[in-house]
């Protein structure tokens, strides 16, 4: 009987808190009671005081309310609705949306008809203006368009607008769109020339201003809500410096008013954009195959496209691309895209780009890379960039990197990077071939004149030789590979000898504090005169007693090969071709061979 009772109880109290969070949950923020009282204070204090108060967020558009106004108000247990209300003198409406509320003017006008008249047998004329529905202003640069034709145009300075419909005695809806503003369709009667007034409702940018207190900080979500556009807008084609240069300024305003494709065609051909088989409309078609004369603005390719000079894409295009001079993508690349100077994309490449100067990718790229200056990647690379002078890629590479100056990565590097001047890479999975390279670190091979790898092998060697009596060695790079810049010299009065040179080696532990370094290494020897060679060519094999972790006991023994075409020595110089050379192995007139030794510290 107890368990019965308890099982009975436990539904009965489930059901009652199930109840009480729908019913508090179903009241809303607006209708949550709140007291408190403020005296001559600002408004948007007192806002502030109320989202504190409330556990929630106000969003609203500054310019609408007077937030330095002085306030002095007292609520005791009132709802928030309520103290809205008679705060703001009821001229606000109110929305909730996740933690916010959003306040907006209540709006002024709504769309009307004016004047409307009989309009000619196939073709008839909308007029009128284009107003803020929050503050009755006049919109300057809306779009009017009728999606099904074609047919648009823009407001004036003055929000006002005149286009001219085909009549098919079938309704027409008008849009209005505007950046900033959400999306209005206006129905037409067929046939009659109409005058409109038309109010359009301001989109608010999430969050344009928040009333969180910091103490009690409401971290602000993304709704997903037509009435919420996005403080940060993503790039788009119409932002970028060249097709700013290309496009008008009214082609631009109307992309930008309509983000969105209309429609698709199979063909389109222009002369230059706005004059072709599209219209003003172009960058809201999509179509499968499109050829401009001199240069064309549309919204997508899903086939292939043909410019004289150059080729602008709202969206996405697919398979081929071939321009004069250049092709700009707003969104994906899909394909094949060859240009006579530049190819841009967007968003993420998958393919092959071909340009006579660079091609720039704003995200991820995917495929080939080729060009005469050089390559771009804004993100990450999977594949090859090849370039007369520079490649970049800003996050991380994963294939091969091929350019006359110089490659960069600004990431993790996963493959080869060969340059005639200098390679970078955050961290190198690879090799890397160049004159100078350099790394954080290194898992791979850095192959050059000069490997600098901040946390990898340096090592400061200072040693006596049979051939000079004192020498420097820098050894930079990883264990793997690292490379040698060596100077010596003998600095007797009457045997002088200066040697400089550059080697590579690799480290080997053999043991706790005991290692074995191979190298390999050229110098080249002065003896009095510029006019003799004399190449001294040396392996090595040292071993490496560390003594702490900064100080090394070194030597081994190496073998020497010089070659030499000078016949005696100069006045107070040493003869490099005869002295004492211990354990001489081979010699003829120009080249001897010989064992040696190496002995000395190393350092770091």
């Amino acid at each position: 009987m107890n368990i019965t009772r308890n099982f009975f109880t436990g539904i009965v109290l489930c059901t009652l808190l199930t109840t009480a969070t729908a019913t508090i949950q179903a009241q809303g923020i607006l209708q949550k009671k709140l007291s408190f009282s403020v005296q001559q204070q600002r408004l948007d204090d007192v806002l502030n005081i109320i989202s504190n108060k409330g556990n929630f967020s106000f969003s609203y558009n500054s310019s609408i309310l007077k937030r330095d106004s002085l306030i002095s108000y007292t609520a005791s247990d009132y709802t928030v609705d309520r103290i809205l209300n008679e705060l703001l003198n009821g001229s606000f409406e109110y929305k909730e949306s996740g933690g916010y509320i959003i306040i907006r003017k209540t709006a002024l006008r709504v769309t009307s008809i004016i004047q409307q008249s009989p309009g000619g047998e196939h073709v008839f004329t909308i007029t009128g203006y284009v107003v803020n529905s929050e503050t009755g202003e006049p919109i300057g640069n809306a779009s009017i368009y009728e999606p099904r034709h074609l047919a648009s145009t823009l407001t004036n300075k003055e929000g006002r607008f005149q286009i001219r419909l085909r009549n098919h005695h079938q309704p027409a809806s008008l849009a209005i769109s505007r950046d900033r503003f959400q999306d209005t369709t206006v129905l037409i009667n067929p046939g009659y020339n109409a005058q409109l007034e038309i109010a359009i409702v301001p989109a608010i940018e999430k969050p344009l201003l928040s009333t969180v207190s910091m103490y009690h900080r409401v971290t602000p979500v993304v709704q997903k809500d037509s009435l919420f556009v996005p403080a940060i807008q993503p790039a788009r084609i119409e932002h970028n410096r060249l097709a700013k240069l290309l496009l008008s300024a009214r082609l631009k305003t109307q992309s930008l008013n309509i983000p969105e494709l209309l429609g698709n065609r199979s063909i389109q051909v222009s002369l230059v954009p706005g004059f072709g088989t599209n219209g003003n409309m172009g960058s809201q078609i999509e179509n499968s195959f499109s050829l401009n004369i001199i240069g064309g603005y549309t919204g997508g390719v899903n086939g292939a496209e043909l410019g004289g000079v150059f080729n602008i894409n709202k969206k996405n295009v697919r398979y081929a691309q071939l321009a004069g001079a250049a092709n700009l993508v707003g969104g994906e690349m899909k394909g094949v895209q060859i240009a006579g100077l530049h190819n841009t994309v967007l968003q993420y490449m998958n393919g092959i780009q071909l340009s006579g100067v660079s091609n720039h990718v704003n995200q991820a790229a995917k495929g080939i890379q080729i060009a005469g200056i050089g390559n771009l990647v804004k993100d990450t690379l999977h594949g090859i960039q090849l370039a007369g002078i520079n490649n970049h890629v800003q996050r991380n590479s994963r294939g091969i990197q091929i350019a006359g100056v110089g490659n960069i990565t600004a990431g993790d590097a996963d493959g080869v990077q060969i340059a005639g001047i200098f390679n970078y890479a955050k961290r190198l999975k690879g090799v890397q071939i160049g004159l100078v390279n350099v790394a954080d670190t290194v898992d791979g091979y850095s192959i050059g004149l000069v490997n600098i790898v901040k946390k990898g092998y340096h090592k400061l060697y200072i040693s006596n030789n049979e051939v000079t009596h004192f020498n420097l060695a820098y050894k930079t790079g990883n264990a793997n590979l690292y490379s040698i810049l060596r100077g010596g010299l003998n600095a007797s009065a009457k045997e002088k000898l200066y040697s400089m040179g550059y080697g590579i080696g690799t480290s080997i532990r053999l043991a706790n504090r005991i290692y074995c370094n191979p190298e390999l290494s050229t110098d080249f020897l002065y003896a009095g005169s510029w006019e003799y060679n004399n190449t001294l060519n040396r392996l090595q094999l040292l071993f490496d007693l560390r003594l702490s972790p900064r100080l090394s006991l070194t030597a081994g023994p190496s073998f020497a090969l010089l070659y030499s075409n000078q016949a005696r020595a100069e006045h107070g110089y040493a003869f490099p071709a005869a002295g004492a050379h211990t354990f001489q192995w081979f010699s003829n007139k120009q080249l001897i061979t010989w064992f040696g030794w190496n002995a000395g510290l190393t350092l770091f």
